[in-house]
């Protein structure tokens, strides 16, 4: 059983009782990403993530810690462009005890002058860690040149600039503007008592502080552009990608199959092409991420120094005869069955079932079913991908960024150019 409620301050509530089980999860969905934040203060809903758990004026980091620790239960946060949650997933009667230290962490986070230098410190080398990743970092410059001189294109991270200049003060003010109930989502599934799950978070949350002005900039049409970052590492990575649709659009299930069917898995045209039987590259894949107003269909690959060419032929290839021959009823009917599978199976995990819940509530305003989501995935049809697919992987809106040493980097322009050059 589901219930929602809508607090008189604006905070949202949805509980889902399951009580066949031991445990119980709850998330807190905050409508506050990179995405809500200045080029200035790049990186601040991250850096907050980091120092909810910190302490608070009630208990340490360690307390906080040690408190979940000793109950067996797990707690943890992300940050993303569009939302920051924090959430965790303990035994059905701890779940109380784990909402009040969530709560003291989310409203009275301390953000002492040692913790903040100490905590940007520690993201200072979370971002040279990622900049060693160049199979991580290829996202961000993708990103910053697609979304050019917009928040989206913010790494979520932040920057060192935005960080070394960033004041403390200026940060507990973002943190006091946007962590406000009315700002949130609440989401529980588990083994609970829904009315006492109520009383608990609208006791908790009983403030009225007002919800920020969460206005965005639509994203400008994106230009196809190449980018490259000369880096020495052994392979090239590269991404490539094309505007997309936002999670409202409701060709997004459409969206989803052909995903699934061009790189979604091992499955896919180009695993099965690019990695299985040309050998080409160990990892290849192909992403639809759809935010609130936008979106992005990005394929993902790291190769050899020496087998630039073949990949962008073989790549072209796959893309063109996806374009103009279209899928097939087996590979519909595949994809259909495996998303269904997912849908399902992750049912049966609670965290899953509270992430459902929350991001439902926070993307759409309701939680829809299972059994209505699988529907309209069995609804799309293959000409349905086949359309398209022609409409949006077409040759000229293709944008690239390429990271690799910089004596390979022409010839990866070359080769992209070679079949999607910008006329």
């Amino acid at each position: 059983m589901i219930n929602t409620w809508q607090l008189s301050n604006g905070a949202k509530i949805v509980v889902e009782d399951i009580p066949y089980l031991r445990s119980a999860a709850i998330g807190v969905y905050i409508k506050v990403g990179s995405r809500y934040e200045e080029s200035s203060m790049a990186g601040a809903s991250h850096f907050i993530e980091h120092m909810l758990f910190k302490g608070t004026e009630k208990r340490t980091a360690k307390e906080i810690a040690e408190n979940f620790e000793s109950m067996g239960g797990q707690l943890n946060a992300y940050t993303a462009k569009e939302h920051t949650c924090v959430y965790a997933r303990t035994l059905d009667e701890d779940i109380y005890a784990a909402i009040d230290i969530i709560f003291d962490m989310l409203f009275h986070a301390k953000f002492s002058a040692r913790d903040y230098e100490t905590e940007r410190e520690v993201i200072v080398e979370e971002i040279g860690m990622y900049e060693d990743s160049p199979d991580e970092l290829i996202h961000d410059v993708f990103a910053q040149h697609f979304w050019q001189g917009h928040a989206l294109g913010l790494p979520i991270l932040g920057t060192l600039n935005s960080l070394k200049n960033m004041r403390q003060e200026e940060l507990v003010d973002f943190y006091h503007t946007h962590y406000v109930p009315a700002n949130m989502v609440i989401a529980v599934a588990g083994n609970v008592d829904h009315h006492r799950i109520y009383e608990v978070i609208q006791g908790i949350t009983d403030t009225n502080d007002p919800a920020p002005n969460n206005f965005v900039q639509v994203p400008e049409r994106v230009l196809p552009f190449v980018s490259m970052l000369p880096k020495e590492i052994e392979q090239v990575q590269i991404c490539m990608g094309v505007p997309g649709i936002s999670f409202h659009d409701e060709n997004r299930y459409t969206q989803s199959v052909m995903n699934s069917i061009m790189g979604g898995g091992m499955s896919s045209r180009l695993y099965q092409c690019l990695r299985e039987e040309q050998g080409l590259a160990y990892s290849v894949f192909s992403n639809a991420a759809s935010y609130s107003d936008t979106g992005v269909i990005s394929i993902n690959i790291g190769t050899g120094t020496g087998k630039v060419e073949r990949f962008f032929d073989a790549l072209y290839e796959q893309l063109n005869e996806l374009m103009n021959k279209g899928v097939t009823t087996e590979e519909v009917n595949r994809t259909k069955k495996l998303m269904k599978s997912s849908i399902l199976m992750g049912l049966e995990g609670v965290m899953n079932r509270m992430s459902r819940l929350g991001k439902g509530v926070l993307m759409y305003n309701q939680v829809t079913s299972p059994e209505e989501t699988i529907e309209k995935i069995n609804a799309v049809t293959e000409q349905q991908v086949n359309l398209y697919a022609a409409d949006y992987l077409q040759a000229g809106k293709v944008s690239m960024a390429a990271i690799g040493d910089k004596k390979i980097l022409p010839a990866v322009e070359q080769a992209f150019t070679k079949w999607w050059g910008h006329r």
